[in-house]
């Protein structure tokens, strides 16, 4: 396959996250990903700002289907309500490849410089869910209690999810989750 193939995007990705489960994410070179997928390193950066984004590519995109999601939901659903309409559609998004997401947690679990990324990427999502609320009409404090609370339940259910056997689907994970986070707001 020539290095102008319209996969290289995936080869490059696919051979990073072979390299990082094999070598873990700093000792991995872009040079060594580009090898592994017959490109060049340029052609690596033509698809990637640097090897990090081998892992957070999806970030923005699944942020955008959440906030969509939270903004489009009914009117008559609370602020929490439309922020777990807003996690329903993630679910979605991860049955596409959960392998794939199990991989990244993985490699992002054994790393601190891409944890402290990852809980970046997460404090973004409920400060983009907040505005969402905000432009529904919720009172800036509501939305910020309610888009961090969605940011606690998201995380829940997804170490959850990855964690799983498959038994119980995304929604009932976000449900079962936040569930969980009114038992203890209501003990407290």
């Amino acid at each position: 396959m020539g290095r102008w193939g319209p996969d290289a995007r995936s080869r490059l990705e696919r051979a990073a996250m072979e390299l990082y489960t094999l070598h873990g994410f700093e000792q991995t070179t872009v040079a060594e990903i580009s090898g592994r997928a017959g490109l060049t390193e340029r052609t690596f950066f033509r698809h990637f700002a640097d090897k990090r984004e081998v892992l957070f590519r999806g970030a923005g995109t699944l942020q955008e289907l959440i906030v969509s999601a939270v903004m489009n939901a009914p009117a008559s659903e609370s602020p929490v309500q439309a922020v777990v309409t807003g996690l329903e559609v993630a679910g979605a998004y991860f049955q596409g490849s959960p392998e794939r997401a199990r991989t990244r947690w993985n490699i992002i679990n054994a790393n601190p410089e891409l944890q402290a990324r990852e809980l970046s990427k997460l404090a973004a999502l409920g400060a983009a869910v907040a505005d969402g609320l905000q432009q529904r009409g919720v009172p800036a404090a509501a939305a910020g209690l309610a888009a961090e609370s969605g940011v606690v339940v998201f995380r829940t259910a997804f170490e959850r999810w990855i964690a799983g056997t498959g038994e119980k689907d995304w929604s009932q994970l976000v449900h079962e989750s936040l569930c969980e986070l009114r038992a203890v707001l209501a003990a407290g």
